[in-house]
């Protein structure tokens, strides 16, 4: 993984992560289901949408060239409009998620507490997790761990000095407890801001591991993946003491990512089964369910952020799963439109480039023109 975040060729990038996504000793494998669900496609891709939607004019074909995109997938009702790829990659090749990940981890936190196992949000980790007590994420509330509020000191920015990169040096060398136990300088009262921070995902994942009795694959395969319908195996890595990478490092076939953004767009639904509860989903994603501090262009400069997931400007319920080097999963659950956008781009933070102000101009075009504001 290291490599193919070093090597900054679209290709080489791309390529280095398709290498990380295949499965490995160091990572763990999440079946699919058989037979999968069916996902219909359109007969002709609306590539006059793509075109208005852009920030620059053209097909379906050029808006994927000008960008460093290795997979482009708009789903409406349930039924693939656009499905393209670059650098490469086919319909059969895992897409890493990066941060996006994170929003499985909450998906699977909402199914534990719809069973029972995790008894409420306003649990402390440490509940679950004896060995974090007395530790600053150990006792943080897990619905503030959901949001990025545990107030604990941490930097992520992706520079190689940040508390980030010495949080993954730690873990790497002593194991994911002693990473978690080195961060303890609480700057805010939790529950005040929003601060983002990947640590706090891999708590919640330590969390599900205790409350389940398993590991968090297994339990995303179980609960997730197979119910909904995947087409393929998906991967998840994880570290040399066994624990997920829950931060991010799922890997999947786009039409899979696509499946996920479309039980997101019916509510936690799929194939008949309610697989999400429903009421946490919506939760998760509305930002008028949480506290100012983390309502859109107060959380940042743009999204707000719910549990896990980022949450969209404006009074309709939109909301995005997010990754480093341009991975983002769009869903409007009033349209029943997805869009899964999977990329190689050149820095981490896509809005240093142009790939970033396109995405949204995409997203957005394509909300207008199948009749939302």
């Amino acid at each position: 993984m290291r490599w193919a975040r070093a090597a900054t060729g679209s290709s080489t990038r791309a390529c280095g992560w398709a290498r990380s996504a295949t499965s490995t000793p160091c990572s763990r494998c999440i079946p699919w289901h058989a037979p999968p669900s069916p996902r219909p496609c359109r007969a002709r891709p609306p590539n006059r949408a793509i075109a208005t939607a852009s920030a620059r004019p053209g097909s379906a074909s050029t808006t994927t060239s000008r960008q460093r995109i290795t997979g482009l997938l708009v789903i409406k009702d349930g039924v693939v409009q656009i499905e393209r790829y670059q650098y490469e990659r086919k319909d059969a090749h895992r897409l890493v998620s990066h941060s996006m990940a994170k929003s499985i981890v909450s998906l699977a936190m909402g199914i534990a507490l719809g069973e029972g196992r995790v008894k409420s949000l306003d649990d402390k980790a440490a509940d679950y997790v004896p060995e974090l007590r007395g530790s600053a994420y150990g006792e943080t509330r897990i619905r503030n761990l959901l949001r990025m509020a545990s107030g604990v000191k941490f930097s992520e920015v992706y520079d190689g000095r940040d508390d980030s990169a010495r949080w993954s040096r730690i873990t790497a060398t002593e194991g994911t407890l002693a990473g978690l136990r080195a961060f303890g300088e609480r700057e805010a009262a939790e529950g005040e801001r929003f601060q983002y921070a990947s640590i706090e995902t891999v708590v919640l994942a330590m969390v599900l591991r205790a409350a389940t009795g398993g590991n968090l694959a297994d339990y995303v395969a179980q609960k997730i993946w197979q119910p909904m319908g995947a087409e393929a195996d998906a991967s998840w890595l994880r570290g040399d003491d066994g624990v997920e990478r829950a931060h991010g490092s799922f890997n999947a076939v786009l039409r899979d990512w696509g499946r996920l953004g479309v039980l997101l767009a019916d509510d936690g639904r799929a194939n008949g089964r309610q697989i999400v509860p429903r009421e946490y989903l919506l939760e998760a994603t509305t930002w008028q369910a949480h506290p100012a501090a983390f309502a859109p262009k107060r959380a940042t400069s743009w999204f707000g952020y719910g549990y896990q997931f980022w949450t969209y400007p404006g009074e309709a319920r939109r909301f995005v799963l997010l990754g480093v080097y341009g991975q983002a999963i769009y869903v409007d659950p009033a349209l029943k439109l997805v869009m899964v956008h999977m990329a190689a781009a050149k820095n981490a933070t896509v809005g240093k480039e142009t790939m970033g102000a396109e995405r949204n101009a995409l997203w957005q075009g394509l909300v207008r023109h199948y009749g939302g504001q």
